[in-house]
């Protein structure tokens, strides 16, 4: 079973605007700015801890001048591959948006309450996956990876394992949709262009069932 978690609309961009590019630091600014209008960005909630390192503007200066470095800063190796797979699986177009490195990048500065919460979620769907295909979502084949996701992007049964994995699930979607909507593709996505300014986020709609 194959779950369809995005579903972009299509930007029109002439020659000259896609030419221009924009930068995490302009693009958390705008983001901040919507959600003080009250507009809100696909999946992510206003009490997310990625909402505070958008202010934070040499943090967002650092992430463009390490954007090429795919040393993680803060989880491990085998963390970062499944943040990855992970990320392009939720937001397919992650790995080109450089979602994982941003994510690793601000949970490097995070608090320690955050930095466990995240990988207690990662390493939750992590096992998900060793139970059902014995190996961890890094490893997993692209529909392998969608039939995951779309089980434990499903899994709301309070009284079962499956409880856990959802809210692990959402954890992760929030940082990941964050990352991706902060960078110049998730940015685009929702309607920005080099020359025009957009007080709302008209440009995305999505198809997952549950949220």
């Amino acid at each position: 079973m194959k779950i369809e978690l995005k579903n972009s609309l299509p930007i029109q961009m002439d020659e000259k605007a896609s030419a221009r590019s924009i930068s995490r630091r302009e693009a958390g600014r705008r983001l901040l700015a919507g959600m003080a209008m009250g507009t809100t960005v696909p999946w992510i909630t206003s009490g997310h801890p990625i909402w505070k390192h958008f202010e934070n503007a040499e943090l967002l200066e650092r992430a463009e001048r390490t954007a090429g470095d795919d040393k993680p800063a803060f989880l491990n190796r085998e963390q970062y591959l499944s943040l990855v797979a992970a990320s392009e699986t939720v937001l397919p177009g992650s790995t080109k948006a450089g979602v994982a490195k941003f994510v690793d990048l601000l949970l490097s500065v995070d608090s320690p309450r955050n930095q466990k919460k995240f990988a207690d979620s990662l390493g939750q769907i992590d096992a998900e996956s060793a139970k059902r295909f014995g190996k961890g979502i890094a490893q997993l084949t692209v529909d392998q990876r969608n039939e995951l996701f779309a089980a434990v992007s499903a899994s709301d049964d309070t009284k079962t394992a499956g409880d856990a994995n959802h809210k692990a699930f959402l954890h992760l979607r929030e940082w990941i949709a964050g990352s991706y909507y902060s960078s110049e593709i998730g940015m685009r996505e929702l309607g920005w262009t080099p020359d025009r300014v957009f007080a709302e986020f008209p440009g995305c709609s999505h198809t997952d069932a549950n949220h």
